[in-house]
């Protein structure tokens, strides 16, 4: 016997009262299940009521904006979307029991490279989450032992810019990480408390004119040009802070700058860190975050992560995630 329109939708309506995992394994009982819990409607809800929550999304994961921009009717017909795969391959639970499932010869090659002797891995680390919010990300890690503990402080630094630390990953990886600054820190001061924007001084700006448009482009001063060709990666740390303005595609015209092709290897990691000052902060939600900078943009590995400047929380979850990266790129 077939449903009705009618048994159908209260099969859906109580179909979406359990979890997209319990549904995943009521799928698994029967072939008439396995059909019925693959309805499109019923995961593009799941997938615009659970977004918003998920701490994290990489290159590989991002959903297509349209998800969110168009009606289901306008989707559906040309069946564009497979909503149940892309929840499936966006949610963080997915992405970790997909990278669970992968061989385990990545753990062996990272043994055998620790017994190697070799450089630390560097990372440059800019972007306005380092100078606008209340809690300084910075601080709090060369200051929270229990989390990161702090290897070495610089020998060498770039006047007036930033200087590099080196950090220990779970008392075993240690990393080296080059905070670049937009100024120095008497003029980031007196910017604070005037209110105003200090004059970001990594970058000069170039104009070009791409069709009727007046695009803008930046490029890197040459203290930080030097870093940019020695480092193996790249961290930016965005205001996530929803009651703040944000010029998007100013940010992304800079990290565009710092991740130019000609000034190293072109597939160098980029983790975006969406940082808020502490818990009690609304933020944009991740996903919402790596859309309006046009990550899907990029032509290199990337991850964006939620972090809290005040506890470090994410914060390695995304170093994980970079260090990884880089032991890839340097292997091959």
């Amino acid at each position: 016997a077939t449903l009705n329109d009618f048994q159908i939708d209260v099969q859906l309506r109580i179909m979406s009262f359990l979890s997209p995992q319990d549904l995943c394994r009521l799928g698994s009982t029967s072939c008439y299940w396995r059909a019925a819990v693959q309805d499109p409607l019923l995961w593009r809800y799941f997938l615009l009521r659970d977004l918003p929550s998920w701490t994290s999304v990489d290159w590989k994961s991002l959903p297509d904006e349209e998800i969110f921009n168009k009606a289901f009717s306008e989707v559906s017909d040309n069946a564009l979307y497979d909503y149940m795969a892309v929840y499936k391959r966006s949610c963080p639970q997915g992405r970790r029991s997909l990278k669970s499932s992968r061989p385990r010869y990545g753990a062996v090659t990272s043994f055998l490279q620790s017994l190697v002797t070799q450089a630390e891995p560097r990372f440059a680390m800019f972007g306005p989450g380092l100078e606008e919010l209340d809690n300084s990300l910075v601080q709090k890690m060369m200051t929270c032992p229990e989390i990161l503990l702090v290897a070495g402080l610089p020998h060498r630094q770039i006047h007036g810019i930033g200087s590099g630390v080196s950090f220990q990953f779970n008392n075993n990886q240690k990393f080296n990480i080059v905070t670049l600054y937009s100024a120095t820190s008497v003029e980031r001061r007196r910017a604070r408390e005037e209110q105003a924007v200090a004059v970001n001084k990594m970058f000069y700006q170039e104009n070009s004119t791409s069709g009727n448009q007046q695009a803008t482009h930046y490029s890197v001063i040459a203290q930080v040009k030097k870093v940019c060709e020695v480092v193996d990666g790249f961290i930016y740390v965005a205001n996530a802070e929803a009651h703040r303005e944000h010029d998007r595609q100013e940010e992304l015209a800079r990290i565009l700058a710092m991740i130019d092709p000609a000034l190293g290897p072109p597939n160098r990691p980029l983790l975006v860190l969406s940082c808020v000052s502490h818990a009690g902060v609304r933020r944009i939600p991740c996903i919402y975050v790596a859309h309006q900078l046009q990550l899907n943009l990029l032509h290199q590995p990337w991850m964006m992560q939620d972090t809290v400047a005040a506890t470090l929380d994410g914060l390695l979850n995304g170093i994980e995630w970079l260090l990884e990266e880089a032991n890839c790129k340097s292997a091959q």
